[in-house]
């Protein structure tokens, strides 16, 4: 699983925000390295399991040929107090990574493979993730 290797805050304050008004990605919103892009319709926080998740499907349906980019980095970490834990001592341990993604950003680019393998390969890795996602082509 992805996490970054130092962080200046253990824990974060969390965002607040509504799914509406979240607005769309000013970056990452270009298939840039690949020829074919997986691009989030919608707002969430993805966690790295998930990430990594996609990421080994990708991986095992485009085979030696196929290269795969991660566009996203989860350094972002989330907090959770265990189960029948009373309210107030503070807040929860860090459970993990994630980050937050808005519409229109591309999570995974692919190469080296053909436009109908990388279509269910990247079909695939949608499922694994908590966003709405499409696959674009590169321009």
């Amino acid at each position: 699983m992805l996490f970054p290797k130092k962080v200046k805050y253990r824990k974060w304050q969390t965002l607040r925000e509504h799914p509406d008004k979240v607005g769309v990605a000013s970056r990452g919103f270009c298939v840039a390295f690949g020829s074919y892009g997986l691009k989030a319709m919608t707002a969430a926080r993805v966690e790295s399991k998930q990430l990594e998740s996609a990421r080994k499907v990708l991986s095992r349906s485009t085979g030696k040929t196929g290269k795969v980019w991660l566009r996203v980095f989860p350094d972002m970490p989330f907090t959770k107090k265990p189960a029948e834990v009373k309210l107030g001592k503070g807040k929860g341990d860090p459970e993990g990574y994630q980050v937050p993604v808005k519409p229109g950003r591309i999570i995974f680019e692919i190469d080296g493979v053909t436009e109908d393998v990388a279509r269910e390969a990247l079909r695939k890795a949608g499922t694994k993730l908590p966003v709405k996602t499409k696959m674009v082509i590169r321009h």
